[in-house]
């Protein structure tokens, strides 16, 4: 794929959560300084109803202010394909973080947005390690989760990729609507990974989804000792009694 509407593509910059994700020149219709933004194509068609409501969540997200959120600029649809696109961070994230990171603060910063998005009424539904992008001065949070938007049947699909059942909440995975509780244990049990090197449920099936969420649906979180079992303790407890991402940042961000 080469372009999509005025987007004249750069090269891919990966796939997931039911989509692929590409580098690509801004339009000079857009009145943003940036020369590159960072466009992301929805797999498969959109019906005139889902890219209203997509549309609509993204403007909600958009509406938002954090600096701890990535910035999104456009939203279209061509040919029944759906994209937007925002702003580009060439630091990576936090799935691929280099020796060093400050992954404390980098959580911190994402456990930021989320608390915004929460004040605001909106819960992310997708915080996972590739959704933590990072810069000089730590991260942002992107990539909101619309799969239920263009997903239907299964409520594990409206999570996203199966490959990300680690980070979500089992209560969502048997039927409950997502919150910012979900958002919260999604954050906990990021920080369990970037701090340890493990995941609350072990290492999962490698290249089997549906394995990886019998072992999550069957099993209870394992939180390994560190200097934060504590903290994502107060992210997996029952979701009554859940710290909230705004506590959450501040803790780490201290």
């Amino acid at each position: 794929m080469e372009r999509i509407a005025d987007y004249e593509f750069v090269r891919p910059l990966g796939s997931g959560n039911h989509g692929h994700y590409y580098l690509a020149r801004r339009p000079a219709r857009l009145p943003v300084a940036d020369e590159l933004v960072a466009v992301k194509v929805l797999a498969g068609g959109s019906t005139p109803d889902t890219f209203r409501r997509a549309a609509r969540e993204l403007a909600a997200f958009a509406a938002v202010q954090s600096p701890y959120l990535v910035s999104l600029y456009d939203a279209g649809r061509q040919h029944g394909v759906f994209y937007y696109a925002g702003e580009y961070l060439p630091g990576g994230s936090l799935a691929d973080a280099a020796a060093g990171t400050d992954v404390l603060r980098a959580v911190g910063h994402a456990a930021s947005a989320a608390a915004a998005l929460h004040a605001a009424g909106i819960a992310h539904r997708d915080i996972k390690p590739g959704n933590v992008l990072l810069h000089d001065s730590g991260a942002k949070l992107s990539d909101l989760g619309l799969s239920h938007v263009f997903t239907s049947g299964l409520t594990l699909t409206g999570m996203g990729e199966l490959s990300a059942v680690e980070y979500a909440d089992p209560d969502v995975l048997h039927g409950e609507r997502p919150g910012p509780e979900a958002d919260v244990w999604s954050l906990g049990v990021l920080l369990h990974r970037v701090v340890t090197g493990r995941g609350v449920y072990g290492e999962l099936p490698q290249g089997n989804g549906l394995l990886a969420l019998r072992k999550v649906l069957v099993s209870k979180p394992e939180i390994a000792e560190s200097p934060v079992a504590g903290l994502v303790a107060e992210c997996l407890a029952p979701a009554t009694e859940r710290i909230t991402a705004a506590a959450l940042a501040a803790r780490l961000l201290q």
